[in-house]
């Protein structure tokens, strides 16, 4: 048994090295392509349309850099497995495994915990460098390339704040015309001890004299057991808030780019608004769902390995891209069931992966006859 049990051991650790070397080479071509497709195209343009300094194009570049990483990381895992178990079917390796009495799914043991990693690597990634650097992407491409020509409307702007990591009160604008100075759709939420205790609505607000004031509003107070009781109505009503417009734009924050706990607080503080809320909880889950595409794909792509003995890079790489496609094609259509209402969010988001292991389910079993 403990000769047994070495022989399992080096067998993941071969397997682990083949897919290693083939996993680095797919982040890299699956990250050129994205590259070559679109960031180039765009510090091109930059550069000679708009006279963008090459240094401020190459800031652009890595900060763009995260997110296409964390988007190769599922492709890679899918090319690397299939490259793997097609070059192990091909030197009859596997026939020699099933022969020696391992199963098939015994020898995905190894592709099946690297994926995982790279899962929760891609889960770690896309909850604090990706959102980090598309907010420096955001704010470069803003205030150093597009300061001649800002956006004249911004629309969904959160503001948060807290005082020692404690919740303070959350504004959401519904739009904002930092140039003009209004907003619209004004919504206040204020809190004490980390309880929601006052809502106020506006229709709109405008900046007159340093200060923000409130038009043509509702007061509410929400009560300890959750009731919402209205207080009050006005006409004009000032704002605390010491940011100019321009400030107001420069603090606020897109959903993409916050991370799946900070998206997460804002579609619970908006529920209680009676608001349709569908598209950002289809983004919440998809956060979630997404980075386990890496585990699905890589069970898939080794079970189809199995089946294209003489799959070179060239051909593998295709296959992969196939198959990318149609699982992407699978998640737009359930995304857009799913922001629809059609689908229950959690669904939607999951649908792709669960899709797409069933269907590496069943070459698995067929791999393992």
């Amino acid at each position: 048994m403990a000769g047994k049990g070495r022989t399992f051991g080096l067998l993941d650790r071969y397997i682990l090295k083949e897919l290693s070397g083939s996993f680095l080479f797919g982040v890299t071509a699956f990250t050129m392509v994205f590259v070559a497709g679109d960031l180039l195209f765009q510090a091109a343009n930059l550069m000679i349309e708009q006279g963008v300094s090459l240094s401020v194009v190459t800031r652009l570049f890595v900060y763009r850099l995260p997110e296409v990483v964390a988007m190769t990381l599922p492709m890679a895992s899918l090319l690397s497995s299939l490259l793997t178990f097609s070059r192990l079917s091909t030197n009859s390796e596997l026939v020699a495994l099933k022969a020696a009495g391992i199963p098939f799914h015994r020898i995905l043991r190894p592709v099946f915990l690297a994926s995982i990693l790279v899962g929760i690597g891609a889960l770690a990634g896309n909850e604090t460098l990706v959102p980090f650097s598309n907010r420096a992407a955001e704010n470069l491409m803003k205030f150093e390339v597009m300061r001649e020509k800002p956006s004249l409307l911004k629309e969904k702007v959160f503001l948060r704040e807290e005082s020692r990591g404690v919740l303070q009160r959350v504004i959401y604008l519904d739009q904002l015309k930092a140039r003009e100075g209004t907003m619209k759709d004004v919504i206040i939420q204020e809190f004490e001890g980390g309880r929601l205790s006052r809502i106020s609505l506006a229709d709109n607000g405008i900046w007159g004299d340093g200060e923000w004031w409130l038009q043509d509003g509702q007061v509410f107070e929400v009560t300890r057991e959750g009731r919402v009781n209205p207080l009050l109505r006005f006409q004009r009503q000032k704002l605390q808030l010491s940011l100019t417009p321009a400030q107001v734009e420069k603090a606020s924050r897109k959903p993409s780019e916050m991370s799946s706990t900070e998206l997460l607080v804002q579609i619970a503080l908006l529920s209680k608004e009676g608001r349709n809320l569908a598209p950002l909880k289809v983004m919440f889950h998809l956060r979630l769902a997404l980075p386990w595409a890496s585990v699905v794909l890589a069970v898939l792509g080794a079970s189809l390995g199995v089946r294209s003995s003489r799959a070179g890079p060239g051909i593998g790489f295709g296959l992969s891209v196939l198959i990318v496609f149609a699982y992407y094609v699978t998640m737009s259509f359930s995304r857009a069931l799913g922001e629809a209402g059609y689908l229950f969010p959690v669904i939607a988001a999951w649908i792709p992966n669960v899709s797409f292991l069933l269907v590496g389910g069943y070459f698995a079993r067929r791999a393992n006859g």
